[in-house]
This record gives structure tokens, sequence and C-alpha cells, in this order.
């Protein structure tokens, strides 16, 4: 097992990928203490049981360059393959402006190949590869050096496997026609839109049943006001404040140093002069919006009247239709989404792509009477009325 530490020795690597059909990659990183990711480790491994596969160290290598591997991303005639792409494509797109391209992930396959929801790396490689993971090194500090033989040989793991797991998937969805399903999931792994948190919008990601505009006016500024600081200053968004400290804020609505400081959930990190200070503003800030620019919930989704007996219809045939393709049914459609059809709602995912056709068209046949669902024993049939 190699270990890579200059660009030289990493666009060696990556010139012999580039001939290659295919790269498994993956990385280690850490984030409980920033913001963005800290890379700490990249394995990859060409094909073939002997393929030669390797770690590369931006730690150790500090001066080292990733265009090397930016330039294998952008190369189109190698598959790049990950499990579970997300976090990884969030570090390269961040630090690289880069996505690999084509893209192919493990776990999104194994879903639509009948493996449930969210598998895990371990249990494919226990089912496809016959394999057992060594999970000694799991809960590893990745950017402490050096790595021991023990760490390095569970990270390169991590890409081994992987090749036969990609192969057999491959061939998975060679055989049941659903590498389009796969691909219209990867779109939105490599839409910039899916790693980028502005500011003006952080308000949309905290739950709260409150609909005054006023109180979401609070909530709009606090959000943003912690947003901002926390990309700024690369910390997470909890040390700056949690969730339910923002909420109490934007119902006490302080206005000075005094009240702030009767606050039952800001921790100490949020009370120190500078992030009290941002709070105090952002609060003042909502209470002065005007009411034309203050947030507004959905009227259309408030206004909606679901149907119980619907959606319990929606949830058999759902059930069915899962069973039957052996996908996860969250994969095709999540209980408020199946609650907004029964409500006459027709703006979800369910009713688009891939899922359309596995679900969604039998959806709105029943929501039109045009079919009756039929049980016999165990399953679950649909009949044309």
């Amino acid at each position: 097992m190699r270990t890579i530490t200059t660009t030289e020795d990493l666009a060696a690597f990556c010139d012999a990928a580039k001939a290659a059909p295919y790269v498994t990659i993956d990385t280690e990183f850490l984030r409980e203490r920033t913001y963005w990711s800290k890379l700490c480790l990249i394995q990859m491994a060409l094909p073939g049981k002997n393929g030669d596969a390797v770690l590369v160290d931006p730690i150790e290598g500090e001066a080292m360059s990733m265009e090397p591997l930016y330039d294998l991303f952008r190369h189109e005639a190698t598959v790049k393959v990950f499990h579970a792409a997300r976090q990884d494509l969030e570090i390269f797109f961040v630090e690289g402006n880069v996505f690999p391209k084509p893209l192919f992930d493990t776990q999104i396959a194994a879903m639509v190949c009948g493996f449930g929801e969210q598998v895990g790396y371990e249990t494919l490689v226990r089912k496809i590869a016959k394999e057992n993971l060594d999970k000694t090194s799991r809960f590893t500090d990745w950017s402490r050096r050096p790595l021991s033989t023990a760490q390095k040989e569970y990270a390169i793991a991590d890409v081994t496997h992987l090749r036969v797991i990609y192969e057999w998937l491959a061939a998975q969805l060679q055989k049941n026609g659903r590498a389009r399903w796969v691909e219209e999931e990867l779109n939105i792994l490599i839409d910039p839109a899916t790693y980028t948190t502005t500011p003006d919008e952080a308000w949309l990601r905290i739950k709260t049943r409150t609909t005054s505009g006023r109180f979401l006016a609070v909530v709009k500024e606090l959000a943003r006001f912690r947003e901002d600081y926390a990309q700024r200053n690369n910390v997470p968004r909890a040390r700056v404040m949690k969730d339910d400290a923002l909420l109490e804020l934007a119902s006490t609505r302080p206005q000075t140093m005094e009240e702030l400081g009767r606050s039952r959930l800001l921790q100490r990190e949020g009370r120190k002069t500078e992030i009290a200070e941002g709070i105090l503003a952002a609060v003042k800030a909502g209470l002065e919006m005007r009411s034309e620019d203050m947030p507004r919930v959905d009227s259309d989704k408030e206004q909606m009247q679901v149907n119980p007996a619907l959606a319990d219809l929606l949830r058999v045939l759902l059930k069915a239709k899962s069973e039957s393709l052996g996908v996860a049914p969250r994969l095709i459609a999540s209980s408020a989404e199946l609650d907004s059809i029964a409500a006459g709602g027709r703006n979800v995912e369910a009713l688009s792509g891939w899922r359309m056709e596995a679900f969604g068209e039998d959806a709105l046949r029943l929501c039109r009477g045009e079919i009756a669902l039929s049980a016999k024993g165990s399953e679950v049939r649909v009949i044309r009325l």
C-alpha cells in the first residue's frame, strides 16, 4: 500500500486511472469542529483484484497540489465510483469547484437494486464482496499523524472492496433497466445548489410550527447571522447557537445584553461579545422588518386538507409497489409526500422522473378513482376500474 504525498506521484497515479474504465474513491475527513469539512485522507483504487490502491495524504503532503485529481475528475472516459458520495463531493466542490464526472454512487445503486434505504458500505461488503470489515479504526481522528498500519488498512479497504461492489451493481442495473433511475439521483449530487446554503435562505432549514410573520422575521435574521458567522469563521452552526436556542431567542426577542443573558438555551460560545452583538442586531433587524418583506409560510400547503382514507390507500399502494420493485419505500415517496398527494398536491418528487413511472402514475389513477386495490393473501393487487 503506497501513500502519496507529492504532486508528481499523484499525477502519475491519476494518469494511470485515466486509462482505466473506472477508479474507486473515498475520503476521510473531520467536521466536528468546523463548518467546512477538513480533508484528511483520500483513498483510490484501480480495477482488478490486484489493481493499484493508494492513499493520498494532504496533511503529510501539505505542499501537494490536488489539480491532478481534479483533472481526473474532469476526464469523462473514467467512471469515478464512490459510496454515499454526498459529503465527499461537498469537499471537492468547496475546495476545487469541481465534481467528478461521470459519477457512480454504490449506495444509490444499491437502493434501486433491492438493498433497502441508505444501505451501509459494510452491508454491501458482506453481501456482495463476501468479506468482513475490520471496524476497530472506525472512530479514528484522521487529522492526527502518523497513521498506524491498522488505520491505513482500514482506510484502503473502503476502496478495494468497492471495486467488486461497483462491478456487481453496474451489471444488475443493466439487467433490471434502472440505470436511468440512478442517473436521475446522481444529477442531484452534482448540482451546486445541493451544497450551497446562502445566509438569506438558512431559516428554511429550521423547523417551527409558528406561522407568525414577525416571529419568522426574527428567525430569518437570526438564521442569517448564524450562517454568515459560521461560514466566515469556519465553525459549526451549533457552536454559534443551536436551533432550540435560536427559536427561544425569536420568542423572547432580547434587545439588551442583560436580556440576552437570561436565555436558558444559549450556550457559552453564543454569549461571547461578537456573537452576542450579532444576535441582538439580528433580533433588531427582525423586529424592524417591513410587513411586506416578512417570510411567509406556503399558504397553499397550509390550506390543504388531507383525505386520511386516501392517504392510507396510497401507503398500501406504495408498499405494494416497493415490494414488487425491490426498492425501499422511502426512496420512492415520503410520508409527507403521500399526505400532500392525498390533499391534492402534485408538485412532489414522487410524481416526477423515475418515481412517476414506478409509483406516481398509479397513485394519480388511485386518486382519480380509476384503479382499486385488492388483497389476496399477503399480496396487494392493482385492479383497473
